[in-house]
């Protein structure tokens, strides 16, 4: 039994390792950081700012000074909606503003409030940014400066 799941486990890894799947390293993260961090700074605005690996995982999470910190956990949430549901948190904004919208609010994980968007790369989504600090299009907008970043 021992000898077959070794078997497996080194099967399940030659096939995750041989594969050429796209991915957000943290090289790339810090330069979505800095690009995001820039536009916030060049409008005063302090935030936080977290990017997460297409598993929803954190790669990078900063906090500006003078940020309530009510803000990280709404970052880090916006960014999960983002990765999860493969979309911009406003999609989930203004569907909440519909007919019906009040359904968005049931669904696990979907954060209904500007500032959280999903990173691409060639067509396959590896991970999402997520902003809080300020106004939620303010959040978008540093969220798209990072985004541009990248």
């Amino acid at each position: 039994m021992k000898s077959m799941l070794i078997i497996a486990f080194s099967l399940l890894s030659l096939g995750v390792m041989g594969q050429n799947k796209p991915y957000l390293s943290l090289v790339d993260a810090d330069r979505i950081y800095e690009s995001a961090a820039a536009k916030a700074q060049a409008e005063g605005w302090n935030v936080v700012i977290a990017i997460l690996d297409d598993g929803g995982h954190p790669i990078l999470l900063k906090k500006m000074d003078g940020v309530q910190i009510g803000s990280v956990e709404v970052a880090l949430a916006k960014a999960k909606s983002a990765v999860f549901f493969k979309r911009p948190t406003k999609a989930f904004e203004d569907a909440m503003k519909g007919e019906g919208g009040s359904r968005i609010a049931t669904l696990p994980n979907a954060v209904g409030v500007e500032g959280g968007l999903p990173l691409f790369k060639d067509g396959v989504i590896v991970g999402s940014i997520g902003v809080s600090g300020v106004t939620s299009a303010q959040d978008g907008i540093i969220a798209q400066a990072g985004v541009e970043g990248y």
